[in-house]
């Protein structure tokens, strides 16, 4: 190859690179960003960010992998106003007590305009290998220090133990030892959940925890339910 054909192949090549590095800039460049999940806050005694006993074999649970097809999971421990600042979505499962004054803040931030979610469970049937007494064993009821009365809501424990089917935003789901809410809220059949509006906020209160247990029930579909709560929570 004489060098003037070798020059012109030389600037061939160089033209095709440059279009193609062109080609591609523009692609990245017209591309939609890709959405980024909301924050979901979560506050619970249930083994879902962790399995029940400490291992270096995995972690987290069928239900925590669920919600993270959608959200962006902030665990935190108490609902002092710090960590409900991290967020607008709260997720309360089954949660320990909580201090009289992150009570409050709680209060403040879904009349402010917070959304949450609380499973409220009067009869927990999840199983643990942790001894009774355990601080890190879920309580075997809801431990409600007045925020229900609060909200003008009751919870009452089952007559009787068992699973049992239920309604939930349009989901059929299977739930164990399911408690009863009263109240002036709007309450479904059976008195399962409640949505309340609190404020500019809104509180969904479900009595049952277990139902998101939905690999021990053979429920998968359960977990489902759970989504659409929360987005009904979101869009409301």
């Amino acid at each position: 190859m004489t060098w003037a054909r070798w020059r012109v192949a030389a600037a061939v090549v160089a033209v095709i690179v440059a279009a193609a590095v062109a080609f591609t800039v523009s692609r990245r460049e017209s591309a939609p960003p890709v959405p980024r999940r909301p924050a979901l806050l979560l506050v619970t005694s249930l083994p879902l960010m962790f399995p029940d006993q400490f291992t270096l074999n995995g972690g987290g649970s069928p239900a925590l992998t669920a919600l993270k097809t959608r959200y962006r999971v902030v665990p935190i421990s108490v609902t002092d106003d710090a960590d409900l600042a991290k967020g607008r979505l709260l997720l309360m499962a089954h949660p320990l007590a909580q201090p009289a004054e992150d009570l409050v803040a709680l209060d403040d931030w879904v009349r402010g305009g917070g959304r949450v979610l609380l499973l409220a469970d009067p009869l927990l049937e999840w199983p643990s290998t942790r001894p009774l007494g355990d601080p890190l064993r879920p309580p075997p009821m809801f431990m409600d220090t007045g925020l229900l009365a609060h909200w003008g809501l009751r919870l009452d424990a089952p007559d009787e133990s068992g699973l049992r089917e239920e309604q939930l935003d349009g989901h059929q789901v299977l739930t164990d030892s399911p408690g009863r809410l009263t109240g002036p809220c709007a309450i479904g059949e059976g008195g399962l959940v409640a949505h309340c509006r609190i404020g500019k906020g809104r509180a969904t209160i479900i009595a049952d925890a277990d139902f998101i247990d939905a690999e021990r029930l053979g429920r998968p579909a359960n977990l489902y339910a759970l989504l659409a709560e929360l987005a009904t929570l979101e869009r409301g």
